[in-house]
């Protein structure tokens, strides 16, 4: 099983992204999102008031960064120039983004963006101050389906989010705080990572562990993203869980509907209406198949249940590097695809490669329920990456 992004990857992104500068008739591709850098070089960084310029032209690959990121980003193979400056407000990052074009000849570029996006407080100069510029979303369009070596990065993922996931569930009990029984899970569950993999591991964390879990409880369940409330866990407590870990930057999503103790008759009802839900879309899923179809056959079921006023949120979404990518799994993604220029038909469509979160919610004014798993498209129908049991016994935790 891949625990890193190999340079043959890397190398086919370049290519791909020079083969579309060539077609542009550009003598540069720019970028200034963190994920796309990351993307194509393996240059992972997090994005501040110090804006990070990469280019991209047929024979060589720059960089601007500020002074703090120099000896991190040295050492990358990818790319060939480092150009610095001290930093934000104190030296003049676009300044020195155009230098470093004017050093490699290019005068007009493609670019994801006409300068630094307005993050912590940064204010810049446009980049079409100092060269020509067209704008193009290449790298965003090429992340929406993953290579063979992606998928398994997420299905790597998947299997340490399961462990911490399992850690999380043994450790619930009455009485106990869902912050710390979370630390505790997402921290035995790190230990395991990296004890396992060793230096196959890649550090992409801070501090943290690289395998997380944890859980909101009671009443922040009825609220799609609740927080961890301040209060001890109770017997009767439905618990809405998500656990995840970083392999080389990628992710898997898997959360689950769980009791601590037995349900009420209308907690399993809620319950088995969205596990209900969750199967419809997975069964819906498919390469050809229209994005805004899944979400509609899970509308069609909500309102025939009457609980479609219990939704608050469409059925799921790409991930990968991102938490969080598209395409989305919404009714309303069809037209949104018609409505953007350059947007081909397939566009609307699931194909091999696309990652998704299969996640339909119900939400009472009392509780949530949701589950959240993940699921790769293939040639000829979906693989589950993620694999924790999804039936009401199962998401029982008993009560001594």
């Amino acid at each position: 099983m891949p625990t890193r992004v190999p340079d043959s990857e890397f190398r086919d992104r370049l290519g791909a992204v020079r083969g579309r500068i060539d077609d542009a008739g550009a003598d540069a591709g720019v970028w200034f999102g963190a994920t796309s850098i990351e993307y194509l070089t393996g240059f992972d960084h997090i994005q501040t008031e110090r804006p990070v310029v990469l280019a991209v032209t047929d024979d060589e690959v720059a960089i601007t960064v500020p002074r703090l990121e120099v000896e991190r980003v040295e050492t990358n193979p990818r790319i060939d120039a480092v150009h610095h400056y001290f930093d934000y407000p104190g030296g003049n990052p676009i300044e020195t983004a155009a230098e470093m074009l004017s050093e490699v000849g290019a005068e007009s570029v493609a670019t994801d963006a006409d300068g630094a996006p307005g993050v912590m407080g940064y204010e810049g100069p446009k980049l079409s101050e100092f060269v020509d510029v067209e704008t193009q979303s290449w790298v965003e369009r090429m992340r929406w389906a993953k290579s063979d070596v992606e998928v398994e990065l997420v299905r790597e993922s998947a299997r340490w989010g399961n462990l911490a996931h399992r850690y999380l569930a043994d450790f619930t009990e009455v009485g106990e705080h869902p912050a710390t029984v979370s630390q505790r899970a997402s921290m035995e569950a790190s230990r395991a990572m990296l004890d396992t993999l060793g230096e196959e591991y890649v550090p992409r964390t801070r501090g943290d562990g690289p395998a997380m879990a944890g859980f909101i409880t009671g009443e922040q369940t009825a609220l799609p993203h609740g927080h961890t409330a301040n209060r001890r866990l109770q017997e009767g407590d439905v618990l809405v869980t998500g656990a995840s870990a970083n392999v080389d930057g990628y992710h898997s999503e898997l959360e689950r509907t769980m009791f601590l103790g037995e349900p009420t008759d209308e907690q399993a009802h809620y319950f088995e209406l969205m596990l209900e839900a969750q199967t419809i879309a997975i069964d819906a899923l498919g390469p050809g198949v229209e994005l805004s179809y899944v979400d509609e056959q899970v509308w069609d079921f909500f309102s025939e249940q009457g609980v479609a006023d219990l939704a608050q949120h469409h059925v799921g979404h790409n991930i990968g590097l991102g938490a969080h990518e598209p395409p989305y799994i919404d009714r309303g993604w069809t037209t949104h695809c018609e409505e953007q220029d350059g947007r081909e038909t397939e566009d609307a469509e699931m194909e091999p490669g696309h990652i998704y979160t299969i996640e339909p919610g119900i939400y009472t004014d009392e509780y949530g329920y949701r589950h959240s798993d993940t699921i790769a498209i293939t040639e000829d129908g979906v693989d589950w990456l993620t694999y924790f049991p999804r039936d009401l016994e199962s998401n029982v935790i008993s009560v001594e």
